[in-house]
């Protein structure tokens, strides 16, 4: 008991909703860093293919001596073609989406804290062990492990959202909610840069990426443990009044005890698909960046891998700069009455997915120039930050209750494009021309084109009338009442 008293006299005066914001945004930045950091060590993990044609634009970019200095640690081991790394690179969307929904209604039902840290403990712990498994079994073992890496990580979003609905009061949605969902950024930008320099410095080479970046999930598990609780009322050493404004600002919408998710109704929810198909289109673009960008640094622009690294990264930073500048200026829109929250997300998810996509079409004609091409990429990805005061926290909007639930149909499917992309690209870039990539961002062009105008036309920030348990309830009596009604009304007949 004294204990817990030195502890609420030590930290009830710090506000423990950004406690757990900055947390959330630590699970999601090693998230991604653990997820991500396969996609530049495979340049190193891999024989290189050097090739002597020299022309430009339609087909190779041209060798520069002064970017193309190889790391001296490593030549490459593996002979995996370009078919084989899509395959290892989309090995982990495979398992991600299928711990979405069991992970989402488990977050629901029981809280998301261990739903979270397990899952990113686990990933944590298959990370670290990557190397010794890539030399027992090669590229079998590796994409078994990405798979189950995959299971570990997909329940991150569901949970996190889960606890966003009792930690993030509606007057504060968007900048909790973008600071949490900003550690993509960040974990991208932290694993690029980080990895580059480890890839090119490291006596140890490749391995050195996977052991440090696993190393930093677990640490970050023991922490999360320790200092943030599922909802308000659990924390043992929050604030009275940060309690109270937490539970007076998010009980309208919010419950403690709530029926099964209403899945008739959740997917009957036209608002719903209208979210899923904008995280398909944020999914797609983001994806096919995150996880190839490096290879088209490395073997289109002939980037150094300690150069990779940066220039990888650079792009994620402005995305992250731009959803803090975004998040406040999207709650004063609001809460001042100058937009209603729907507006506000389609105006934001418009910028987020439109902005990309001309400035990466941009990007694929600027051929081999590599300053515009790396400018062009930055400038677009930056407009992509507006995403998160938009589509990502609009499931918030519709469904407190069931956020983690719907979180994970959400995420769950648009994460269907991690799957596909990394084969796509694959497929469509067998050697690895200016001309081939160039299809492959048309391609992100259309998917960000098409889903952003379903969003347009068909999203909503309203709560919607299935998060409410009373009108679950009210449905179950009137069934039960029927179905006695229709009981009764036969027996009546029978004995006619």
């Amino acid at each position: 008991m004294k204990i817990l008293t030195g502890w609420k006299a030590c930290c009830a005066p710090v506000s423990q909703r950004w406690i757990f914001a900055l947390m959330g945004f630590l699970a999601i930045t090693n998230a991604y860093a653990m997820r991500i950091c396969l996609s530049l060590a495979i340049t190193e993990m891999v024989v290189s293919e050097d090739s002597t044609d020299d022309t430009v634009d339609e087909t190779l970019c041209p060798a520069d001596n002064t970017t193309t200095t190889s790391s001296s640690n490593s030549a490459g081991t593996y002979d995996w073609d370009e078919s084989l790394q899509g395959i290892i690179l989309s090995a982990f969307f495979w398992g991600y989406i299928v711990t979405h929904i069991p992970g989402g209604m488990l977050a629901d039902k029981f809280g998301g804290k261990y739903t979270l840290g397990l899952g990113i403990l686990s990933t944590g712990i298959f990370t670290l062990i990557t190397p010794l498994a890539v030399e027992w079994g090669g590229s079998t073992a590796l994409i078994v492990l990405r798979f189950l890496m995959g299971l570990g990580e997909g329940t991150t979003f569901p949970a996190l959202n889960a606890m966003l609905a009792h930690w993030s009061p509606p007057t504060e949605r968007s900048r909790i909610g973008s600071l949490v969902f900003a550690g993509a950024q960040i974990g991208t930008v932290f694993a690029n840069a980080v990895s580059g320099n480890l890839l090119h410095y490291s006596p140890i080479g490749w391995p050195s990426v996977f052991y440090l970046f696993g190393a930093i999930g677990v640490l970050w598990f023991l922490v999360f443990v320790l200092v943030c609780f599922n909802t308000p009322d659990e924390h043992p050493y929050i604030s009275d009044k940060e309690k109270n404004f937490l539970t007076d600002s998010t009980n309208e919408h919010t419950h403690k005890k709530i029926p099964p998710p209403p899945w008739r109704h959740i997917l009957k929810s036209v608002p719903l698909w209208a979210l899923v198909a904008a995280q398909i289109g944020h999914d797609w673009g983001l994806f096919t960046m995150v996880t190839d960008l490096p290879l088209y640094m490395s073997n289109v622009l002939h980037f150094s891998i300690k150069s990779n690294g940066y220039l990888s990264a650079l792009p994620y930073v402005a995305m992250w700069l731009a959803s803090l500048a975004c998040s406040p200026v999207a709650d004063w829109l609001i809460n001042s009455g100058r937009m209603s929250r729907t507006n506000v997300r389609k105006l934001f998810t418009t910028t987020g997915s439109m902005g990309p996509a001309i400035f990466i079409i941009a990007a694929s004609y600027a051929g081999c120039d590599r300053v515009l091409v790396v400018a062009l990429f930055t400038i677009g990805m930056g407009f992509m930050g507006s995403y998160y005061p938009g589509m990502k926290v609009n499931s918030l909007d519709l469904t407190p209750n069931y956020s983690g639930t719907v979180m994970a149909i959400v995420n769950g499917i648009g994460a269907v494009s991690g799957i596909i992309t990394p084969y796509l690209v694959g497929v469509l870039t067998p050697n690895e021309t200016v001309a081939e990539w160039r299809l492959v961002f048309w391609i992100v062009f259309a998917v960000f084109t098409i889903t952003n105008i379903v969003y347009l036309l068909y999203a909503s920030g309203e709560v919607q009338y299935w998060n409410d348990p009373n009108f679950l309830i009210r449905e179950q009596e009137e069934r039960k009442n029927n179905a006695a009604g229709e009981k009764k009304e036969k027996s009546k007949k029978e004995v006619t």
